[in-house]
């Protein structure tokens, strides 16, 4: 009787560790999968080095200021491993730069917003860091600490990126509190 609970304890001992080095496994490959992803992202974006391409406002919503008579043209000029720059233009305004810098803690994304003289802008370097649920070709960007503190409006901010699996075009959004607000689209078959 004894021998036979004493297995027993040693058999659920046994599948316990084993439950928790398939969790454990589980969740390191879900890591690497979103690690992978971002990479991937990245990656994607760095294919259009050196191009530049024309877009358009798709969506602005009714209260806001639309951007839609402007001119939008994106430029992709800093690809390296870690980082892809891209300037964004309204018109003549070329304040507006996106960086995506991979970082310990995952991908991030911020607005580098800068004056005619190079200076850097009151509100700049706003952004936050990809969700978990991203793949190759889009990522989700909630707002971080930073931008909670520099932009103090109380409204949550995410961003979100995507690019057309077959390269044809990459879409810029804004969301607020969970409602898209802003989206511009780029026609990545013409570079300009």
């Amino acid at each position: 009787m004894r021998n036979l609970a004493l297995l027993v304890l040693v058999a659920m001992v046994t599948l316990s560790c084993g439950s928790s080095t398939q969790k454990e496994k589980r969740a390191e490959k879900s890591c690497c999968s979103v690690e992978n992803n971002q990479q991937a992202f990245l990656k994607n974006l760095a294919s259009l080095c050196g191009k530049s391409f024309g877009g358009r406002e798709n969506f602005t919503l009714d209260g806001r200021d639309s951007w839609a008579h402007k001119k939008f043209v994106m430029h992709v000029t800093v690809c390296e491993d870690d980082k892809v720059y891209i300037p964004f233009h309204l018109d003549e305004d070329r304040s507006r730069t996106w960086m995506f810098i991979m970082e310990e803690k995952g991908l991030r994304f911020r607005h580098d917003h800068r004056h005619e003289d190079g200076t850097p802008e009151d509100q700049t370097l706003y952004g936050g860091y990809a969700d978990e649920w991203g793949s190759a070709f889009m990522q989700s960007f909630p707002w971080d600490s930073y931008t909670e503190e520099l932009l103090a409006d109380g409204i949550e901010r995410m961003w979100r990126v995507i690019i057309a699996e077959d390269l044809s075009s990459m879409k810029y959004q804004l969301h607020y509190g969970g409602e898209l607000v802003f989206e511009a689209e780029f026609d990545l078959t013409k570079p300009i």
